[in-house]
């Protein structure tokens, strides 16, 4: 049945709403995003870069929720501290009603357990049930359908469903509609299972599966207390463990095609493992001293490095294979957007992927977190620079191909960083070789007035040139890092948002968004030069840029106040969480 047809229950039922207004829930191999109606729009099965079952977000089909039946109401919501553990909550006139919202973490690799427990938190509680699951991005919906013992099982395209708690009459034709109602104090539990194999074995029984995913979080997010923000840090470590497999894989973005600018053809698919990203998250975790997430990082990049070498490629699916080439799905996306999944960046080179995997393993060897195997790894990644610095690569912002001094200057930090846990020789080489580098991106990239541009044929400061020195690449005190900063702050920071660069004469924030990763590096660069009044301030306007549910997405619009681009974005909360922790502390050299 194609996703248009007038019978499904999904995007007619359930609009989209902004997208500060959706919460994530993950289990490190897929994830979800629920509503205010309590509507999950978002789901891939089984796995991240697999086909969703519920689309509504792009403009396909297939629906997911649970709402009070009262009318009217107000939404809030909140998660357990330290998971992703997701309570919508409603409030009527005459009622609060909460809906407890998690994945089965950690998640296994084949099958989503989704659990959803219905709370009657102030007098008794009536909610309205949907579920018409709608695999291949809504073109499958369910067949052959049975009930037994009180569970449902079904087809739905390729994938098999088994679904708990509904009663006998709530299957019909286009999908499950019923009504719970529970008395005051008492809760309904839901579960619905989505697998790519056959569902044999016995159901888990409920209360444990709840027990077990709150005992996993909170083994998996150890607390803070040693960073200006705590709350929030534990936060974003939270999500950079849910978007992290159990192969070590992190997904640069839970979703796809959400757009960064409102028709302008700038939406993508980022349910992959960009190494950059990957090294972000990891150096932040080690920043922290929280290394099971460096542990993670450190054993997927240096698995890439030892297949692939200097053809290492900027992303990855999440079990080591390639992206899949960029295609269009014939939906209506959402709104400004429009459908893309796979992408482009599986045909692209990007030169600072080897000098962020050298800091990475630098942060990891620092903190005697290294093995043999892994030091082989970052021994191909200093080989690939040998080989392959001067050639033109996409950059951190992949772009056309140029040579880039973002990206030179990146390798240049991460052969300091790792030369200084090498034999005397090995080392002394590196660091000549970050020499060589460092003058010849002098050569050919400083610009007139003393601060780095971003490329021998393109004068214009970018955002990026700030993280070498973070990054250890020039010392703080260097006159290029501090003519950096100023121009920076001075042609792209505006009330303290950043932008990446300049694209034209056109106002920064017609262009493109804030990007929140940039405003955080801000605030580590600020820090870094002892403003840290100002840093503060930049750190503070920078984490307040996300809705009630805490997370980020790439870019912020600062005009309207509305978020960007796929959501969560790792790498912002990576930043984030780094940032957190280095404020609380003078700077101290990487």
């Amino acid at each position: 049945m194609p996703s248009s047809s007038p019978g499904h229950l999904g995007a007619q039922r359930f609009p989209l709403h902004l997208l500060r207004e959706y919460a994530l829930i993950a289990d490190g191999q897929r994830a979800g995003l629920v509503g205010p109606r309590g509507d999950i729009v978002w789901m891939c099965a089984p796995r991240w870069d697999s086909d969703a079952v519920f689309s509504t977000l792009i403009g396909g089909d297939g629906a997911y929720a649970v709402t009070p039946s009262a009318q009217p109401y107000v939404w809030g919501g909140y998660y357990e501290p330290g998971s992703l553990i997701w309570h919508s909550r409603w409030v009527t006139t005459s009622q609060t009603i909460e809906c407890c919202e998690a994945l089965a973490f950690p998640g296994d690799a084949h099958t989503a357990t989704l659990l959803r427990r219905i709370n009657a938190v102030d007098g008794d509680a009536r909610v309205d049930v949907v579920l018409d699951p709608r695999a291949r991005f809504g073109d499958d919906g369910m067949s052959d359908i049975s009930r037994h013992g009180g569970v449902f099982t079904a087809q739905c395209g390729p994938l098999h469903l088994r679904f708990r708690g509904a009663p006998a009459g709530a299957a019909h034709q286009d999908g499950f509609r019923f009504s719970v109602a529970v008395d005051a104090g008492g809760h309904h539990d839901l579960v619905l299972e989505v697998s790519d194999a056959p569902l044999n074995g016995p159901p888990a029984d409920v209360d444990r599966a709840w027990a077990a995913t709150r005992a996993s979080w909170e083994r998996a997010v150890p607390p803070f207390s040693d960073t200006i923000a705590d709350a929030d840090a534990r936060h974003s470590y939270a999500v950079l463990r849910g978007l992290t497999s159990a192969g070590g894989g992190m997904v640069a973005g839970a979703t796809m095609s959400l757009p960064e600018h409102a028709g302008r053809d700038r939406n993508y698919d980022y349910r992959y493992a960009w190494i950059r990203d990957q090294c972000y998250a990891g150096q932040a975790a080690a920043a922290c001293g929280r290394f099971a997430l460096l542990d993670d990082a450190v054993r997927f990049v240096a698995e890439r490095l030892l297949e692939d070498g200097p053809a290492l490629r900027p992303a990855y699916t999440i079990t080591g294979q390639s992206v899949p080439a960029e295609r269009t799905l014939d939906l209506a996306g959402y709104p400004g957007g429009s459908d893309k999944v796979g992408n482009w960046v599986n045909s692209q080179f990007q030169l600072d992927a080897f000098g962020e995997a050298l800091s990475l393993f630098a942060a990891a060897a620092a903190a005697d977190r290294l093995d043999g195997q892994q030091w082989q790894a970052a021994l191909q990644a200093v080989a690939a620079i040998e080989r392959r610095r001067t050639e033109p690569d996409a950059g951190i912002w992949e772009l056309a191909d140029a040579r880039w001094a973002h990206s030179r200057l990146a390798c240049a930090a991460g052969l300091r960083a790792i030369a200084a846990h090498a034999p005397a020789a090995d080392g002394a080489r590196w660091n000549a070789l970050a020499d060589s580098i460092l003058a010849e991106t002098s050569a050919d990239c400083l610009h007139p007035s003393g601060r780095w541009q971003r490329s021998p044929d393109d004068a214009r400061v970018d955002c990026a040139l700030l993280i070498p020195a973070l990054r250890g690449a020039v010392p703080p005190d260097d006159p290029r890092t501090l003519a950096t900063l100023d121009a920076t702050l001075d042609e792209l920071g505006r009330d303290l948002f950043m932008y990446r660069f300049r694209h034209d004469d056109r106002d920064l924030g017609e262009a493109e968004g804030a990007f929140l990763l940039c405003g955080f590096v801000t605030s580590l660069a600020l820090h870094q030069q002892g403003r840290d009044v100002e840093a503060n301030r930049w750190f503070e306007r920078n984490r307040a840029a996300c809705g009630p549910p805490g997370l980020f997405s790439e870019e912020y619009d600062t005009a309207q106040r509305q978020m960007r681009g796929n959501l969560p974005q790792a790498f912002v909360h990576a930043l984030m969480l780094e940032t957190a922790h280095t404020l609380a502390a003078p700077w101290s050299a990487p």
